[in-house]
């Protein structure tokens, strides 16, 4: 993912808010934030045909030097592309280049009425871990998201 993307992942990430079951987020953040908040290894973007049409990243979990391999990591596929294997293939990816940089644990959490989401990171290896049950606000309601995480079997 470059600078050149983010345009395209923007319109992505403002479609996965809308959907009101991929993040707690409202608004996508400016790139400024974006870059940031993101690591700067394992930014990646799926493209068909010229067009950009999925990307994930990876954000630190703390700043505490002990938890230096354990992440976050976000996933989003645009409204057109999904149910076509972008999503997994981002995924696989992902966790390959996670491996590579060391890192033990990848962490998510997902709404539980996003059930697609929730199949794809079993598929690839997450584990549920738990319910965190009205863990935030999203519009005025509680809601509850599952907790999972990926260990890598060669990092940590």
């Amino acid at each position: 993912m470059t600078f050149e993307d983010w345009p395209s992942v923007h319109a992505i990430y403002a479609e996965g808010i809308a959907t009101r079951n991929a993040t707690f987020e409202t608004e996508p953040p400016s790139w400024e934030e974006f870059d940031r908040g993101r690591l700067p290894r394992a930014r990646l973007v799926a493209v068909e045909s010229g067009s950009v049409v999925g990307w994930a990243a990876l954000s630190a979990t703390s700043t505490r030097a002990c938890y230096s391999g354990v992440v976050e990591h976000s996933v989003y596929v645009a409204e057109d592309a999904r149910g076509r294997g972008i999503g997994r293939a981002l995924l696989d990816d992902l966790v390959a280049a996670a491996d590579e940089a060391g890192i033990w644990t990848i962490q998510t959490s997902i709404f539980p009425e996003n059930g697609a989401s929730l199949a794809l990171h079993e598929l690839v290896g997450f584990k549920v871990i738990g319910r965190r049950e009205r863990i935030a606000q999203l519009d005025g309601v509680w809601r509850d998201t599952i907790f999972l995480e990926r260990r890598s079997p060669t990092a940590g």
